[in-house]
């Protein structure tokens, strides 16, 4: 599905910084069908995800980037509920950037379009899906998202009841919340067909698996490392069967149902 555009304070972007891009751009273009292109792996000819080298000011990782109509004016709400800034903003290819931390710790970006306004494809195997907040301080995740960006955090699910999901004021969701084993990060998750074999896809192209699958209900779930130590997520939406029934009166006509 072509994308045109995020609303703001909305993921829209995911980057991987990698100490060794040439070979993680074939792992994850064998992983996802991904078409390596530069700093971008495309899908279908559309950009899907960012890849760059490793660095001092950029730790190797998958980053997600939230979209902001006004980088200077978002950094100092960051700053105003306890976040931090990484790093002065920086020009980019289609935009401007800066890095923050919550205060936990976790890593953000934030993008500013001049042009390039994210992912142009999504909803469909290969392309990002909700990132998830994984923290040990639910409460505390809820002051600052809230404050720095109009989160709000709802939903509490699972046998313990400590996943939720981050929805936005006008009440869309856009992002999750998980359990942390210490620590608290960002994980970026793609879109996937089939969990089982891509766990399988993983594993023959030299990465590892963490977790899963899961059935989550609403779909299947597990995490993976690249063969570099790099975690991140996949899911695979569950099939929702559709049944079509048709009827035909004098009076009305002809009138199709759906039902699910």
């Amino acid at each position: 599905m072509r994308i045109r555009g995020f609303a703001p304070a909305t993921p829209c972007w995911v980057e991987l910084a990698s100490a060794d891009p040439a070979r993680a751009a074939d792992f994850y273009a064998g992983l996802f069908g991904w078409e390596p292109a530069g700093d971008r792996f495309k899908l279908g000819g559309r950009a899907a995800a960012g890849l760059t080298r490793a660095r001092a000011d950029r730790p190797a990782g998958w980053l997600t980037y939230l979209t902001e109509h006004n980088l200077e004016a978002s950094i100092t709400r960051v700053r105003e509920a306890g976040g931090r800034l990484l790093g002065e903003p920086v020009e980019g290819r289609g935009g401007r950037s800066a890095l923050i931390a919550d205060p936990a710790g976790a890593l953000l970006g934030l993008w500013e379009s001049a042009g390039f306004t994210g992912a142009q494809v999504g909803g469909e195997p290969g392309t990002m899906t909700f990132p998830e907040l994984l923290t040990d301080d639910a409460e505390a995740a809820a002051r600052f998202y809230g404050q720095a960006f109009g989160w709000l955090l709802r939903d509490e699910y699972g046998s313990d009841g400590t996943r939720g999901e981050w929805i936005t004021t006008a009440h869309d969701a856009m992002a999750g919340l998980a359990p942390s084993r210490g620590g608290s990060w960002w994980r970026a998750a793609f879109q996937v067909a089939d969990c089982a074999a891509t766990i399988q896809t993983c594993r023959d192209l030299g990465g590892g698996v963490i977790a899963g699958p899961t059935d989550m209900g609403f779909g299947s779930y597990a995490e993976l490392l690249d063969p570099w130590g790099v975690p991140f997520a996949v899911a695979a939406p569950a099939a929702l069967p559709v049944e079509l029934s048709m009827s035909f009166t004098p009076t009305a006509g002809m009138e199709l149902t759906f039902g699910g």
